[in-house]
């Protein structure tokens, strides 16, 4: 634990503009307050303190924002009128504009969120590279042409990608200007507006979003943003003038999502939660495999939905492993994102601090044991947590069943392949999960049988804006990114033509 917290980091002055003033509503292309004038509090996870006040939206404002990207989405409007290639070049633009202020969302990010500086970068950096990926596909939104085949008569027939309409985006605190992109630039790609709800614990980056693409030129009310807490969202799920929800966070959540959106039957794509297995058999590569294994459960404080959070071990090695994740949780740095010591900041919030707590000690207290970490904070302010590995464990510690989205890995030992297949697969989640071997027939034939959207074999973590992203069983429904995450954000319509 970093022991000498800065006391005034040396933020950049635009970002001490941004934080020097209350942080509002942005609707129809125009900072607001609420409509009741309710604002709350942001807070450094690191130090407690508050970092400015945001606007707090009701359904009352959810109601407003939704009016202002129904009338920037319909015929006539000045985004209605934008040709694909222009959507293009805006969003290329975009991208351009957020590279060059990367500095200023890391630190932003990095003072919300609580994660590293080096951190925070990185997440800027996919931002600013998904604005350019999808740049390339507005100008591909193709249909096709299908025979038909009716005796006697001839008819042209071929289907079309069309935009839904209004897009309510509400997504997380672990990722907040990365999970706001995932739901804006396929949006507005396929020519949809969007109302966003940031994450109430961090609104900033997705506020500053908002103004820069109103800076690049988007047309008023195509993208909106709404912090607040869940009546907001909550709002934007029942209002009849959404007409799709794509939302990222918990599983418990996104069932609340579907049940609302049934109502009116709007489209919902939901990416949930996971409680991915990780398995590491006695042939692998264990320095790899131990590196990979502390990456894969710490990785982002250990919010992370797809990290490998059950570490499943062959038992011929089971010791060796244990000692080594052990090693590599005790030599993680936590501190503050603005000490370049740094190499794990603190979780979100009070209330995920008491969860993760709360999980460890209920662990403790029925029988499992510590290899790393403790039950207890390891700052007095804070809220700090040391990366936590445990042994010991059974299938039906809630530790082991439950998501718990802190620094917190479980390690058991297994003996055969079938043994470890049913066990990893003993979960309502598919989201992610990882093997690794020596053996890439093992590798892939354990890989095939694994029932997660992502499987990585001798690696984890590694992505690519390219590929889709989602979950089998509770952890969702759809997918994002790559040509398919375009699916979602459109509708298919055929047309039929009698050639006479």
């Amino acid at each position: 634990m970093s022991e000498n917290l800065p006391e005034k980091p040396q933020l950049l002055p635009a970002v001490s503009a941004f934080l020097s003033s209350p942080q509002q509503l942005l609707i129809d292309g125009e900072r607001v307050d609420a409509k009741d004038g309710r604002t709350f509090a942001t807070v450094n996870p690191a130090t407690e303190e508050v970092l400015t006040e945001v606007a707090q939206a009701s359904a009352v404002d959810a109601d407003r924002a939704v009016t202002a990207a129904r009338n920037a989405f319909e015929a006539g409007s000045p985004w209605s009128r934008m040709s694909p290639r222009d959507r293009s070049h805006l969003l290329w633009r975009v991208g351009d504009m957020i590279e060059e202020r990367t500095e200023e969302f890391a630190q932003l990010e990095s003072l919300d969120n609580g994660k590293s500086l080096a951190s925070a970068r990185g997440d800027v950096g996919v931002a600013a590279e998904l604005f350019r990926y999808f740049a390339g596909w507005a100008t591909k939104m193709e249909g096709t042409t299908i025979p038909m085949s009716v005796p006697g008569k001839d008819f042209h027939a071929y289907t079309r990608r069309e935009p839904i309409g209004v897009v309510a985006g509400i997504v997380p605190w672990n990722f907040p200007l990365t999970m706001a992109a995932f739901k804006i630039i396929p949006s507005i790609t396929a020519g949809n507006t969007v109302v966003l709800k940031p994450a109430e614990q961090t609104p900033l980056t997705a506020l500053r979003l908002g103004e820069l693409l109103l800076e690049a030129g988007l047309p008023a009310g195509v993208v909106n943003v709404l912090p607040g807490f869940g009546d907001a969202g909550a709002a934007l799920v029942d209002h009849d003038g959404v007409d799709k929800v794509a939302f990222t966070g918990s599983t418990e959540v996104g069932k609340k999502i579907a049940a609302g959106a049934s109502r009116n039957l709007k489209k919902v794509s939901l990416e949930l939660g996971g409680k991915a297995p990780n398995i590491i058999f006695a042939d692998a590569d264990l320095d790899a495999a131990i590196a990979g294994a502390a990456l894969a459960g710490y990785f982002n404080e250990g919010q992370c939905c797809v990290n490998g959070s059950r570490l499943y071990v062959q038992r011929a090695v089971f010791d060796e492993v244990v000692e080594g994740v052990a090693a590599a949780a005790k030599a993680i740095r936590v501190g503050d994102a603005f000490d370049p010591a740094t190499t794990m900041g603190p979780l979100v919030s009070q209330e995920q601090h008491e969860k993760v707590m709360g999980y460890v000690r209920g662990a403790v207290a029925d029988g499992a044991t510590l290899a790393a970490g403790s039950p207890d904070p390891a700052a007095d302010r804070g809220w700090f947590f040391s990366p936590t590995l445990i042994t010991d464990v059974t299938e039906d510690m809630a530790v082991q069943t439950d998501e718990i989205f802190g620094p917190v890995i479980t390690a058991v030992p297994f003996d055969s392949e079938d043994e470890v297949v049913a066990a990893a697969n003993n979960t309502v989640y598919g989201l992610a999960a990882g093997v690794w071997s020596r053996d890439l027939s093992t590798a892939h034939r354990v890989g095939s049988r694994l029932r997660a959207g992502t499987v990585w074999l001798n690696t984890w973590h590694a992505d690519d804006v390219t590929l889709p992203r989602g979950g089998y069983k509770q952890s969702g429904w759809g997918r994002e990114l790559g040509s398919f995450g375009l699916d979602d954000y459109t509708e298919l319509k055929t047309v039929i033509a009698e050639l006479r």
